[in-house]
């Protein structure tokens, strides 16, 4: 087996020998499916099929199918995998009704789903917390349908989730100023199973294999958005992509001892702030973004005491970022540059050349350091 067919970030999610799941928007872009299918034909397609943004085609037996009064819904049992996700095992319903022509795809939060109501997220304050990519995934999914029979594709698109408000409780939605329930996420629709003993084995693995191949530029991400700009800013082969998640310490630590000539680190901005802070380990259940720590920052770039201000009382990462934007501070160079200090202490002195690319949830470069 060469080292190519061994190393990269797929063979790191084979390496942890642990089973992958679907998100809460690969549930629902399923249920919508189903759902509008249903109320075109008459018939809900089980098991119904999508495809998700990397190709994936995946199957999804329903456990809800109801028709009539003009509205048809569906809803699927989302399987996390062996991930200890606290949505495993969650009823995911969508509820799909005709709208007037031109009305496009419209999203409502239904019981469990949570609605926005501070500024900070990638939805505007009163929009059901439906997040970006699973609402494109709905789209493109109605379109297909709609093209199929011959439809327009006008709808409202009710998401819900059997008891989510009582989920919620267990995930930081509340701090976040989503009220009312869960979030419906995914980037990719698959959920990566954590382990930390095997992720941090796999990131080794990693290393081990890019070294064998002679390789002195890797890469590591915090997730699939920022591996797809990676590889677009250095052409990096998959073998160099190494699958951080949130072990930026165990990438540190590993290359320290088993040096490659170029480390690039690459992730959210929020998530690398946690970095920039000191944080090693960038799990939200054992670090926040640190807003006063943000203020600080923002002063020494030239930050006016008031947008300090309003930076230590922002209600996320992303909001002090866009104040900071608004106000040509450039806060995401700030983070980068103290995040890339961070790793050369960790490092050393390993012969390590070490940069940091902050992005955004659309993998826009947000900061370089």
């Amino acid at each position: 087996m060469t080292a190519e067919a061994r190393g990269g970030r797929g063979a790191q999610l084979k390496h942890t020998g642990l089973r992958p799941g679907w998100t809460t928007g690969a549930c629902a872009t399923a249920a919508v499916t189903a759902a509008y299918t249903a109320l075109l034909t008459g018939d809900f397609p089980d098991p119904v099929s999508i495809t998700l943004p990397k190709g994936q085609t995946p199957a999804f037996a329903l456990a809800v199918e109801e028709l009539g009064g003009g509205r048809a819904s569906a809803g699927v049992v989302k399987d996390a995998g062996d991930d200890p996700d606290v949505t495993h095992g969650a009823l995911v319903r969508a509820t799909v009704r005709r709208l007037p022509p031109g009305s496009g795809v419209v999203f409502r939060a239904g019981s469990g789903v949570g609605t926005v109501t501070l500024p900070g997220l990638p939805l505007d304050v009163g929009e059901p917390a439906v997040n970006p990519v699973p609402r494109r995934l709905m789209r493109e999914h109605v379109e297909r349908v709609a093209a199929e029979y011959g439809e327009p594709g006008d709808v409202e698109v009710t998401v819900s989730v059997d008891h989510g408000e009582e989920i919620a409780r267990s995930t930081w939605n509340g701090r976040l100023g989503i009220l009312g329930g869960l979030s419906i996420l995914g980037t990719t629709g698959v959920v990566v199973p954590y382990s930390c003993s095997a992720w941090i084995d796999s990131i080794r693995r990693g290393v081990d294999v890019a070294r064998a191949a002679g390789l002195e530029h890797v890469a590591g991400c915090t997730g699939a958005t920022s591996e797809k700009t990676v590889t677009a800013e250095y052409n990096l082969p998959d073998i160099a992509l190494l699958d951080m998640g949130d072990f930026a310490g165990a990438v540190l630590k590993y290359v320290r001892r088993h040096p490659i000539p170029r480390l690039t680190i690459c992730g959210g901005f929020a998530k690398l702030s946690k970095l920039a802070a000191g944080h090693l380990d960038l799990h939200s259940a054992r670090s926040q973004v640190d807003k006063p720590f943000l203020a600080d920052l923002a002063r020494r770039g030239g930050a006016t005491e008031e947008l300090a201000s309003r930076i230590a009382t922002a209600n996320t990462g992303l909001e002090a970022l866009r104040l900071c934007e608004a106000a040509g501070v450039r806060l995401g160079d700030l983070v980068a540059a103290r995040a890339r200090d961070e790793a050369l202490s960790v490092l050393r002195g390993a012969p390590v050349e070490v940069d940091v690319i902050c992005v955004d949830r659309a993998g826009v470069v947000v900061g370089r350091g």
